[in-house]
């Protein structure tokens, strides 16, 4: 089996993070990955955007025109990558940022408020791990023990302190109906 997945919103939503993170999982779990991320100059609020490739196969290249999954962070993401996804696929779309729905109807659409969501749970930065968690909760591949031992690839010795806040953000996005 192999999923792509494209992460894309502003620079600073922490869209390759996100992208790290299930690549790191899919590396314990084994699975041969690509993680390729793209962003513009501006660093912070510039567009930016994450592939991740997640394979039992061999990964030929890390370039992915047409991705199962698409998380949109921001609408212009929305509108660029939409017509992308392929047929069958899933969209996870940060409505507290974008209002306007998917015009699609052979694709799997999931409205998740991540934003309003990290900040009610005083978490305002981390919007993109209660994606990461419906994701892994939608695709059936959310293992705990494997995102604990993602996120603690993933973060950096400087900000041990906010593994638990992650985990409980990707746990909010993984129990969110």
């Amino acid at each position: 089996m192999t999923r792509e997945m494209l992460f894309a919103g502003f620079g600073g939503q922490g869209l390759l993070f996100s992208g790290k993170v299930v690549a790191y999982k899919g590396l314990i779990e084994d699975k041969n990955v690509s993680w390729l991320p793209s962003y513009g100059p501006e660093m912070r609020g510039g567009t930016a955007n994450c592939s991740v490739i997640v394979s039992d196969d061999p990964v030929g290249a890390p370039i992915i025109s047409n991705p199962d999954i698409l998380v949109a962070m921001n609408l212009p993401s929305l509108d660029k990558y939409e017509s992308e996804v392929k047929k069958g696929g899933i969209i996870f779309v940060d409505s507290s940022l974008i209002e306007r729905k998917v015009t699609r109807d052979d694709i799997d659409v999931y409205y998740i408020p991540a934003t309003r969501l990290a900040e009610e749970n005083g978490a305002p930065t981390l919007a993109n791990m209660i994606l990461v968690g419906k994701l892994l909760k939608v695709i059936g591949e959310y293992d705990e023990e494997h995102v604990q031992k993602a996120l603690g690839k993933c973060i950096s010795a400087r900000h041990a302190d906010l593994l638990s806040l992650n985990l409980k953000c990707m746990e909010i996005g993984r129990d969110y109906e």
